[in-house]
């Protein structure tokens, strides 16, 4: 079998976005990825050469088939719509009009951790929207640090320049002026030193390290406004805010069998009872898949 080699059209469309749109790297790649999934169904859904005339006989049921086969590998609600979201600016861009396609329902607003998967595509599309590369970047490291080391916002914004070069741990200073290290998975390194170098700003020592498009300190509104966005054309609850990421972090840490102490010290809780939270969170979350998935629930 030969080796599959990109459409035509994705390569066009990934250039347009690069250039015209000056999406972010990341953006490029994984929006590039959809289209060429998307064409790459269709030529064996329609079984011939896909083109743009071909794209403007796309059909609901088509996209519908489309959007199935996505879910059937796995798919979650908001990387559906995220998906969806990506193939209607792709079909734009060939010239077909998007048929009307619903994306995802909404799920009942109830407390629960984000998922994994959603808390990628809400970062990813909040990096989308972003005006700048390098916003899109800088966005996209400060939800990183959120979920992935577990940081309060306002602890994320105050981290200031000094910071870098960056190691394997972070020292962060919390409530009550108290420092803590945290651990930084190489994927939230990464996205810190990406920012970095994309910035247009000088990263000065004593101050902030991530900075707003004129160039002053980072505004947490920003950062929630954007969030707000996203879990809206994402189809996520409510209660998804920047904090929730930090709670997903705690959640699925306890999850894996973290300990209660070392959790305690990478979230900065002064008492362990702030910590003892989650599980009960932990619990309920088991308790709502026992009742759903259980043959005998």
């Amino acid at each position: 079998m030969s080796a599959h080699l990109p459409h035509p059209l994705a390569v066009d469309w990934a250039a347009h976005l690069a250039r015209d749109r000056r999406r972010s790297a990341h953006t490029v790649r994984a929006y590039h990825a959809t289209a060429d999934r998307l064409l790459a169904f269709l030529a064996e859904h329609w079984g011939g050469a896909v083109d743009r005339s071909a794209l403007a006989a796309i059909s609901t049921a088509d996209l519908r088939a489309y959007l199935a086969h996505r879910r059937g590998g796995g798919l979650g609600n908001a990387s559906a719509a995220r998906e969806l979201s990506a193939v209607r600016g792709f079909l734009a861009f060939a010239g077909a009009a998007a048929p009307p396609v619903k994306g995802p329902r909404k799920p009942r607003s109830i407390p629960r951790p984000v998922a994994p998967a959603d808390v990628v595509a809400l970062a990813e599309d909040v990096a989308d929207e972003a005006r700048e590369p390098w916003l899109a970047a800088r966005d996209w490291a400060v939800l990183m640090l959120l979920y992935g080391a577990g940081l309060r916002i306002g602890e994320a914004l105050a981290l200031p320049g000094g910071v870098l070069p960056l190691g394997e741990t972070l020292a962060v200073t919390g409530k009550r002026a108290k420092t803590r290290i945290v651990p930084l998975l190489p994927q939230v390194r990464a996205a810190i030193e990406s920012y970095a170098r994309q910035s247009p700003w000088p990263i000065m020592r004593d101050e902030p390290l991530f900075r707003g498009a004129k160039g002053g300190p980072l505004d947490p509104a920003i950062i929630r406004r954007a969030v707000q966005g996203a879990r809206t054309r994402l189809g996520l609850g409510e209660r998804t805010t920047p904090h929730a990421l930090r709670h997903s972090f705690a959640t699925h840490l306890l999850g894996r069998g973290a300990d209660l102490r070392a959790l305690q010290e990478l979230l900065g809780h002064a008492s362990l009872a702030s910590t003892q939270i989650y599980t009960a969170v932990d619990a309920a979350h088991l308790l709502d898949v026992y009742r759903h998935a259980h043959p005998r629930a």
